[in-house]
């Protein structure tokens, strides 16, 4: 990592050379860059190209998409994805994260990550997961519902699409240096120019290193690279690279809630009970504790035991034992334009991604208070903590320590042919499209646990226990000492996983004038899986002890886009839009069968929507209301017993879903040559109606809020004298309460608090530097940033950042 670090210094330094042996900027035809679906299109942002792959503007497009520029990026000095979610409505951080990577949903639903368009890597939830940055991305598009037939297997919720910095003909080289809170400090390059009359260059390089808010560090490396050659003015190539390498600290668990039941003492909060509350269980099967223990417990209660997390400030359940998440990618990827005529365009893209994953981390450190599980009061090892007649009431049980590495390789292509034709006075754009995609994912993990980890035979001979020691007291915990591999690890995953899709579509966009345009597209789609597993520990499972042959399973059938736009004038439009696509279901999963077709997951989108602009085309506002839904997901019949059923009786059924549906407004506007503001929010209602048999049936999706809004205002004036504008912006950000419920560990409440949290911003900017400092959380609220599985992660204190750019 530091030679990495080393290595962009050298970059620095070489920019002079660079900059010296760049073409002259010349009036040449191939300066003279034309404006397709794959480039920029316009300020304040009135077109996505790729969004839709169309030229409509965003006042035409019948379909809800937000972008977010260049300029709103760095003036929040957002450094990576995570930090731009404030800025699209319905865009928040999933439940259940663990820490790990970007685990981001849209209207609840999952989301694609793309770099223009291609694979960036999925949503793999709590497993491996890289964190993007922003470091090459100059503005991000995304695209809202289904979109199977313009970008081939896609998740339910939608595409967020992060646009790369490209090759430009005129010279411009930039230095960035950076310092901040907790020792954060980095050292960026970014220079671009023509080498030839035809060729041009971008190289974009950073180092960055942060100890982090309660030491949950990043170091990140990161190369990009690009060459396009301008054929002439209809034909360009381009070859990028990128190669990107971090290290990011796991904290699986944040701030934990107690387990401690309400609905086990006769809904009693914990704030009311009392220890004579806190009964046995009468059977004498659970732990058992003295009436003295059970006012120790009673007194160890907080009123929001069971609701909300228990705060630790600056401290948390991190062992030393737990090791960053170490990723390293490699991408490199070929595209090609091509105008055949002015009517006709081809684009080709090419992408090999590898993408490697390591990292060590808790998974669980529960605190079990009080339960009655499933008719047992306290049931071991589900249970306070009973150690040679003490209690240690705010012990963590059912410890486990996972050691992952992973490896994912994917191979994508794309190729979309669009005609442009008129047909009596209806212009229409008739897009075709081909894609293939082949993902491979090669998964290992160990682990080891605590002793109420206890594996028995079938002859109920104990063969394993685990030899972590207790943690007796979260508040300060005793960690375990040594390594990972001193702890008897069982392996406990180990497979591959393959899954590829091909599909072709076509998509027609017509001009009818009085107002109106019609999007509408249909495609075939082939999703194939398989699934080879190698065997595990057989101390931790006999059964699967031993590797079985590869099994694999498909999927195939349409999806389609119907879309409609009104324009009553030019400045309001309203949109229609229906949209169905197929994703791959349970990409890390196991799959049964030999190559039959099976249903697979679904999604289905609806939106009514409106948008408005205003200021000589300087804002643009939208109001759209929605109803998404992932549909075919797989659930257990409670019915089945294997080989006992009857065989008619299915295993499974697959009519479960996720639903979503609400209201979300997103504002953009450059009022004046002083005054910006970006402006949005959203209410919606994520339900989990996966599995009716289940207590969670229809309860709210874990982690998504019901209301989520953020403002960002920028003043800039020329004050004081000074011979450029002096720009101050100021935003707040509001996040409602997000459900961690969880039944199945015995708090069906809980729930982490909603927040307000106020950023600031002042920067100078002149011809030749730039100077800018941040200040985030401003007034130092104390607040939670994502739920966790069972509780929530502490949100930064107050901080700032000083940037600094040099321009050549």
């Amino acid at each position: 990592m530091k030679q990495m670090g080393f290595s962009v210094l050298a970059l620095a330094c070489a920019a002079p050379w660079l900059s010296s042996v760049s073409y002259a900027q010349q009036e040449t035809a191939s300066n003279v860059e034309r404006i397709t679906v794959y480039g920029r299109q316009n300020q304040v942002v009135m077109n996505s190209g790729l969004a839709t792959k169309s030229d409509m503007s965003l006042m035409e497009t019948p379909a809800a998409v937000v972008i977010v520029d260049e300029e709103l990026i760095t003036t929040q000095g957002a450094g990576n994805l995570q930090d731009l979610l404030r800025n699209i409505s319905g865009v928040t951080q999933a439940g259940n994260n663990y820490g790990i990577g970007d685990n981001i949903v849209i209207r609840g639903l999952g989301a694609n990550y793309t770099y223009d368009g291609m694979y960036g890597g999925a949503g793999l939830g709590n497993t491996f997961n890289p964190t993007r940055s922003l470091t090459n991305v100059e503005s991000v598009e995304v695209l809202k519902g289904p979109a199977t037939g313009l970008y081939g297997m896609g998740s339910a919720g939608g595409v967020i699409n992060l646009i790369e910095k490209k090759p430009q003909f005129e010279a411009n080289h930039e230095f960035t240096a950076e310092v901040g809170q907790w020792q954060t400090y980095s050292l960026a390059l970014d220079t671009t120019a023509g080498l030839t009359e035809n060729l041009a260059y971008r190289l974009v390089a950073k180092s960055a290193r942060s100890d982090g808010y309660r030491e949950i560090g990043t170091d990140r490396d990161e190369v990009y690279g690009s060459l396009k050659y301008q054929f002439d003015d209809d034909q360009d190539l381009m070859l990028s690279v990128a190669y990107i390498k971090d290290a990011i600290a796991v904290d699986s668990i944040g701030h934990p809630i107690r387990i401690y039941n309400a609905d086990s003492v006769g809904g009693k909060t914990a704030g009311d009970v009392s220890w004579e509350d806190l009964t046995n269980d009468p059977n004498g099967v659970g732990i058992q504790l003295t009436d003295e223990q059970r006012q120790q417990l009673a007194n160890s209660l907080s009123s929001n035991d069971g609701l909300t997390p228990y705060a630790f400030g600056h401290a948390g359940i991190i062992s030393p034992m737990a090791k960053d998440n170490e990723g390293e990618e490699l991408r490199f990827k070929l595209t090609h334009n091509l105008f055949s005529t002015d009517n006709l365009f081809l684009n080709q893209q090419l992408q090999y991604r590898d993408y490697q994953s390591g990292f060590a981390r808790q998974t669980g450190a529960y605190n079990y208070v009080y339960w009655n599980r499933s008719g047992t009061i306290n049931a071991d090892p589900r249970a306070p903590l009973v150690v040679d007649d003490v209690l240690y009431p705010f012990a963590a049980r059912r410890q486990e320590y996972r050691q992952v590495s992973a490896d994912e390789t994917s191979w994508q292509y794309f190729a979309d042919l669009r005609y442009d034709f008129q047909i009596g006075n209806i212009d229409n754009e008739l897009l075709v499209n081909a894609n293939y995609e082949d993902r491979n994912i090669r998964f290992k993990q160990y682990s080891i646990y605590d002793a109420d980890k206890v594996i028995k035979n079938k002859a109920g001979e104990q063969i394993y226990q685990g030899r972590l020691p207790y943690i007796f007291d979260i508040r300060k915990p005793n960690w375990a000492q040594g390594q990972f591999s001193d702890y008897d690890p069982l392996l406990t995953s180990n497979y591959d996983k393959k899954v590829s899709a091909w599909g072709v579509g076509i998509q027609h966009v017509g001009y009818f004038g009085y107002g109106l345009t019609s999007r509408i597209g249909v495609a075939f789609n082939d999703i194939s899986q398989s699934y080879q597993h190698f065997g595990v520990d057989s101390r931790y499972s006999a059964s699967r002890a031993q590797p079985t042959p590869e099994a694999d399973t498909s999927d195939d059938g349409i999806t389609y886009n119907l879309g409609l736009t009104y324009m009553p004038s030019d400045d309001l439009s309203f949109f229609v839009n229906h949209s169905k696509g197929r994703t791959a279901y349970s990409i890390l999963g196991s799959v049964k069968g030999d190559g039959q077709d099976r249903l697979d997951s679904e999604s289905i989108s609806n939106d009514l929507g409106m948008r408005f602009k205003a200021f000589d085309d300087q804002m643009l506002a939208s109001l759209v209301l929605f109803k998404s839904s992932r549909t075919n997901l797989q659930y257990n019949n409670k019915d089945y017993e294997a080989g006992v059923s009857a065989p008619g009786i299915p295993q499974y059924y697959y009519d479960g879903s996720e639903d979503t549906s609400g209201v979300e407004l997103d504002l953009n506007a450059h009022l004046n040559d002083q005054w910006s503001i970006n402006l949005n929010g959203v209410y919606q209602d994520a339900r989990d109606k996966k599995d009716p048999n289940s207590g969670s049936f229809d309860t709210r999706q874990k982690g998504v809020p019901y209301v989520t809004a953020s403002a960002w205002v920028t003043y800039g004036a020329q004050w004081f004298n000074l011979s450029s504008p002096l720009s101050i912006s100021m935003g707040a950000k509001y996040v409602d309460e997000r459900s961690t419920n969880s039944s199945s560990f015995g708090i069906p409440d809980g729930y982490v608090a909603s927040y307000t949290v106020v950023d600031t911003a002042i920067g100078y900017d002149t011809d030749d530097w730039r100077v800018q400092l941040n200040v985030n959380n401003l007034f130092n609220e104390a607040y939670y940033s994502k739920a966790m599985f069972l509780g929530g992660m502490p949100g930064e204190e107050r901080n700032a950042k000083l940037t600094f750019t040099y321009r050549l």
